[in-house]
């Protein structure tokens, strides 16, 4: 019995690809191999942006910290906590100005926490969340995976350096490009990932 846990970020709603095709991997995984699932959106709850009161709360002891200070904490703790509770993680991202949008990146600030979900060794940082198994599901208008526009992807391969940087290595990358191009060729895309996530879903049952 594992524990998924599904975080969206897209403030398309119900119009999101990414959304929509994360909230399909994780459902999937559910039915195939059991389990439990908790799902975090972060467009329809969002959390603050990270302030001085987190900044300087996570490193003062905890009867020290300031009421605002002690909240701060509190909310990144929950998320980290969560995240470790989970043995599969599916993460559902639409590009916003080249990037993932500020709600998925407010989330990274708070659970990126040195001692917490990475600390320093020898040979330089180690990611301390591993042995869990990711999907991130990164949607984009265009096409950034080859081309011309593949230098401007900064969403998945920054999604992927953060995954990594804290522990997380272990993750298919499913892309939703090109939507932006027609009818048909949003079909077309919207078809080929609805096969890679078959795909996918079929490999893990």
């Amino acid at each position: 019995m594992s524990h998924i846990l599904l975080v969206t970020s897209s403030p398309r709603g119900a119009e999101s690809l990414s959304t929509r095709f994360a909230t399909e991997i994780a459902e999937g995984l559910k039915a195939r191999c059991g389990g439990t699932l908790t799902v975090r959106d972060l467009a329809a709850d969002p959390f603050p942006h990270i302030t001085s009161a987190y900044v300087n709360g996570r490193i003062t002891a905890p009867d020290a910290r300031t009421p605002e200070q002690a909240e701060a904490v509190r909310i990144a703790q929950e998320l980290v906590d969560e995240l470790k509770a989970a043995d599969v993680v599916v993460l559902g991202s639409g590009m916003i100005n080249f990037g993932p949008s500020s709600q998925l990146k407010a989330w990274f600030d708070h659970i990126i926490w040195p001692a917490v979900t990475f600390g320093y060794g020898d040979t330089g940082p180690k990611g301390l969340l591993t042995g869990k198994k990711v999907y991130l599901v990164a949607a984009a208008g265009g096409v950034f995976s080859e081309g011309a526009w593949a230098p401007f992807d900064f969403q998945s391969n920054y999604l992927l350096h953060l995954l990594g940087f804290i522990g997380l290595t272990d993750v298919e990358l499913v892309r939703v490009e090109g939507t932006v191009f027609g009818p048909d060729a949003a079909k077309a895309a919207i078809a080929n990932t609805e096969m890679a996530v078959q795909t996918l879903l079929a490999k893990a049952a």
